[in-house]
């Protein structure tokens, strides 16, 4: 495998929270040093693991700001800029264009439902109105419509800066569909931590991860195993992690990957409504997980 432009290893990194729920910037830029020194290839900010739906614009700007300033151009910085309206992510993206990051990541247009052709003008037209890289995202167990193969393959071939595609939709067909019909240099994540071997096993380049917030170094050995080549010891590696990808899921993302990080003694503080924070139990069981797994 080539060497993608955003490497293998991308956190979705977490929005560090106050005790009032404001964002703690402080702590997303001590987060995103953290993540950098931990293995990061790239991170994504403010994405879905970021809590974007209830993250407003200006509190992103900031948010973007401060993770640029504390990267410092060590690794790519990667803004969520994804919105189900295209005006407003089109004009978002000019403004967020403007920070110092390196490209974005937008999402299928959640709850309007559109069509394939609205999909690909939807993203056809943020991608000609700026010059950025923009990493499409499909998942539709939250968007409650599934990009197909030929709309991503149409807007892959079509648009210079469409460079890849985190992949959620749960199915193999489909991204192996995309692997095989892609143009050279694009590239397919896996959207999901727990898919990640099979979906490189296909030809993917790497993950857009849950769990690199909590175990970056761990998650970084399996994709670079993978794309060694070496299947069996990246199988080995990512049987002894599966636990706690699996575990970070018991309830909604990402109650328990921000539960993990204040149990590994790097709190990042709680969720905002409707998101609600881990309960003792499901805290209890986590911390059983991350000790069974070597993460505590």
């Amino acid at each position: 495998m080539g060497n993608p432009r955003f490497g293998r290893m991308i956190p979705a990194m977490v929005t560090p929270m106050k005790d009032n729920l404001d964002l703690d910037l402080d702590r997303a830029q001590e987060l995103a040093d953290r993540l950098v020194k931990g293995g990061a290839d790239s991170l994504i900010i403010n994405g879905t693991t970021g809590e974007s739906p209830t993250v407003f614009y200006p509190d992103k700007i900031e948010l973007f700001k401060a993770v640029v300033a504390a990267v410092d151009g060590r690794i790519p910085v990667i803004a969520n800029v994804g919105d189900n309206c295209t005006a407003d992510t089109v004009g978002f993206a000019s403004d967020v264009a403007k920070l110092g990051v390196d490209g974005f990541m937008c999402v299928v247009p959640y709850y309007n439902k559109p069509p394939q052709e609205g999909l690909y003008q939807h993203f056809s037209t943020i991608a000609r109105s700026v010059e950025l890289p923009i990493i499409l995202y499909n998942i539709p167990g939250r968007c409650a419509v599934n990009m197909t193969a030929e709309t991503s393959l149409r807007l892959a071939h079509d648009l210079d800066n469409v460079v890849a595609i985190k992949e959620a939709s749960g199915s193999f067909e489909q991204v192996k569909a995309i692997v095989e019909g892609a143009p050279e240099g694009f590239c397919v994540y896996s959207g999901d931590d727990s898919a990640t071997y099979d979906i490189m096993k296909l030809g993917g380049v790497g993950v857009i991860s849950t769990i690199g917030n909590v175990a970056p170094a761990r998650m970084k050995e399996i994709v670079e195993l993978c794309a060694a080549g070496k299947w069996e010891e990246a199988a080995a590696a990512n049987e002894r992690l599966m636990p706690l990808m699996e575990g970070l899921f018991k309830t909604a993302n990402p109650i328990l990957v921000k539960e993990a990080l204040k149990l590994a003694g790097f709190p990042v503080g709680g969720v905002r409504l409707p998101l609600v924070n881990a309960t003792a139990e499901q805290s209890a069981e986590l911390e059983r997980t991350m000790r069974e797994v070597g993460v505590l």
